[in-house]
């Protein structure tokens, strides 16, 4: 019987310690996707990026054009025999090199963009990361979940969403 007591005394200390640990912890989210559409510096940092993104594209397509005149002067000199077969050959090798430096240039921009981006954004995911934080820690918030990635959360309650404390906090 004694230990019976015991073990009902355990079982019964133990689902009080759980029922106060599931209490004390609380849950919010965000979309930080729609948060950051809010911040004014993203819009300033798309403009910049887009504006740097045309002008790196016009040079690929001022490439591209110059190519393109080059291969047609050659093809029209070569079809009618204007031009000596050491000619010919030196300048199909200037058009492969014409056309590497365009394929080139094409992965330095896709690496010059990331790197603007990164350097347009950074500053603007720290800022909302950090006030983010501060919602949590002011609001002794356990975990706060962001649900802009589909399938990450698949069922949250509005009670729950953080996301106005944080454009608060961002003075949004």
């Amino acid at each position: 019987m004694k230990k019976v007591l015991k073990i009902s005394s355990l079982a019964l200390l133990l689902c009080g310690f759980l029922a106060t640990t599931a209490h004390a912890q609380k849950f919010g989210y965000v979309n930080s996707a729609l948060i950051l559409i809010k911040v004014p510096e993203t819009k300033k940092a798309d403009e910049t990026l887009k504006a740097y993104q045309d002008e790196l594209v016009k040079k690929g397509e001022e490439m591209a054009a110059t190519f393109q005149k080059d291969y047609v002067a050659f093809a029209e000199a070569y079809q009618k025999g204007d031009m000596a077969p050491i000619e010919a050959q030196k300048k199909q090798e200037a058009l492969q090199k014409q056309q590497e430096a365009i394929q080139a240039y094409e992965q330095e921009v896709r690496t010059k963009l990331e790197t603007k981006r990164q350097e347009l954004f950074e500053p603007i995911l720290n800022k909302v990361e950090k006030a983010i934080q501060e919602v949590g820690k002011e609001g002794s918030y356990t975990f706060i979940f962001d649900t802009s990635v589909p399938n990450t959360i698949l069922f949250v309650e509005e009670k729950d969403d953080v996301s106005s404390l944080v454009l608060s906090k961002l003075g949004i």
